[in-house]
Formats: structure tokens, sequence, C-alpha cells
């Protein structure tokens, strides 16, 4: 699968995700009211806004990515209806030929994490039967449980020919308070990036394998500490633009091929046309916004590359 995303990388020249990850305030007027009036101001209501924004921003861009990161919880937010129109959004992106990282980080142990594997990257067999429930391309999970949590993700993973991106150091201003603590002298993260090589040599696809990390881009220093230990790990890569990190922070992330990396922004892009830089399109043309957000984005990054 990572060979996939590689190919779609190098065919767009753009290494990045879009988050989508929708609120409902940064649903345009139009949008929102339109949904409300049609469902009532219900969680329905609400699905089918978030539907119908995704859909145009993702008509906007699929020609200029790769990949999205819908993150289920902004889906979850709103029930059954939400997860709904999570699926759809997912559904919608495959069918314009791009991946989806579905960011849930989940983790968990034994039939457990079995099961959100099977939900997420898998397929559930039922009677004579295989069905796929979310069916993302990618999923985040959380590794705290240690190899008895992730193992059950690398075998969905080698099965499905489906990826994974493991929390290693996150891109939040709080991540140190456990990322960060020393154990004989090492920072917990790099032992951590340790055992994602480790269980990434389960499930290699080409150069690099289908068992990526999370790297964020606020902390570059540690990102250069984490490229050397993980050569061949894919890095999605949180916290450009909204959250401080520049194109200079997200260097140490690739490698000297200029791959490696796959660098989100969420509410930079999607949320775009809310700000001053592109405030020209409107709200009636969000998707403009966003599709030029995406362009500025794209160049910003491959001139460090």
């Amino acid at each position: 699968m990572i060979r996939q995303l590689i190919e779609k990388i190098q065919k767009t020249k753009a290494p990045i995700c879009v988050g989508l990850d929708p609120m409902l305030d940064y649903i345009p007027e139009h949008v929102l009211s339109k949904a409300l009036e049609e469902f009532g101001e219900t969680l329905e209501g609400a699905a089918e806004a978030i539907w119908q924004y995704n859909k145009e921003i993702i008509d906007h861009v699929y020609d200029l990515i790769p990949s999205v990161k819908p993150q289920i919880a902004m889906y979850e937010q709103f029930g059954i209806e939400g997860l709904q129109a999570y699926v759809k959004t997912v559904n919608y992106c495959q069918e314009k030929g791009l991946l989806v990282i579905g960011d849930a980080k989940r983790g968990d142990i034994g039939s457990t994490s079995s099961a959100y594997a099977t939900a997420h990257i898998g397929k559930v067999q039922v009677g004579s039967n295989r069905f796929t429930a979310f069916g993302t391309d990618f999923l985040t999970i959380n590794p705290y449980l240690g190899t008895d949590g992730v193992k059950p993700f690398v075998d969905v993973c080698k099965e499905e020919d489906k990826g994974l991106f493991v929390l290693v150091k996150t891109s939040n201003p709080s991540s140190g308070e456990f990322q960060d603590r020393l154990i004989d002298g090492r920072p917990l993260y790099e032992m951590v990036a340790e055992k994602v090589v480790e269980w990434g040599a389960q499930s290699m696809d080409g150069t690099y394998s289908n068992v990526g990390a999370v790297v964020g881009a606020t902390y570059p220093e540690m990102s250069r500490i984490l490229r050397k230990l993980m050569p061949n790990t894919y890095f999605l890569v949180p916290g450009y633009g909204a959250q401080g990190g520049t194109a200079e922070d997200l260097k140490p992330c690739f490698n000297e091929d200029g791959l490696g990396a796959v660098v989100n922004s969420s509410r930079g892009i999607i949320a775009a046309y809310k700000q001053d830089k592109y405030k020209k399109y409107g709200a009636e043309h969000f998707g403009e916004a966003s599709r030029q957000a995406v362009i500025d984005m794209v160049t910003d990054i491959n001139r460090v590359l």
C-alpha cells in the first residue's frame, strides 16, 4: 500500500494529505442552512451538511493531491448519522482516486485490536461473505499497549495490503509529558521508533514499510533523529500551518530522495476561505479557496525539498 501512496505523490508532486476534519463552524452558512432546512436541526441535518461540505472540497482538490485524512471523531460526534457521512466521504474519495488515511488512533489488545483492524482496514466475515466496513487504506494507531496492541493491525496490513501510521512523536504541546520521558537515558519516542521499525520489517512494500510513523512538524530536531532511526519508515506529519510548523521544519522528515513523508493540513485547507489570504473567494466559493490553499502548500513544501 505504501508503494501506491509513493506513486501518487510522485505523480502529483504533492507530498501532502488534506485533513477532512469538518466542524460545523467551518461550514459556510449557505451549505449548513440548506442541510438543516431539509433535515431539521438534527444529527442527520448536521451530517448532511458535513457531507456536502466535504464533497465540494474534494471536487476542487482531488486532482492535485495523493491522499486525504478524515479524523473520525469529527464524524462520531454526530452519532450514526455522522459515521454514515464518514463512510460516504471515504468512498467518494476513493472513487476520485485518492488514498484515504483513517485517523482513528485505535489501540487495544487481542480480539479487540483485531476487531478495530477488521473494521477500518480489513474485511469482516458474515457467513460465507466478507464485507468491508469503513474500508480506509491506512489507519493511525496508538502503540501504548505494546506489541500485543499493534500486531493484530500489522497482520491485517499484510493480509489486505493496507497501511498504518503509528504515533511516535506527536505535534501537540503536551506530547513531551510522556513521549520525551527518559528511560535508561533515552527518550521514550526513540524506543517507540525502534519498535516501529521492528513491526514494519514484517510488512515491507519495496523500499518502505506499510507500517509508518506519526511525527509532528513542530519538533524538527526530534524529526531529524527519528529520520535516522527509521530510514525505511514513511512519516505522516501533522502540525504544518495552523499548528505552527513551517516548510523548513518539515525538511528533516524527508529523505534525500525527496520521499519519506506525507504532510497533513486540515483547517488550513478546508477552512481556507476564512483566512485573510483567501477572503477574495468568499464563502460561496470555499472550494476554490481550498484549491488555492493546496497549490500554495505544495509550492511551499517543494521549495525546501
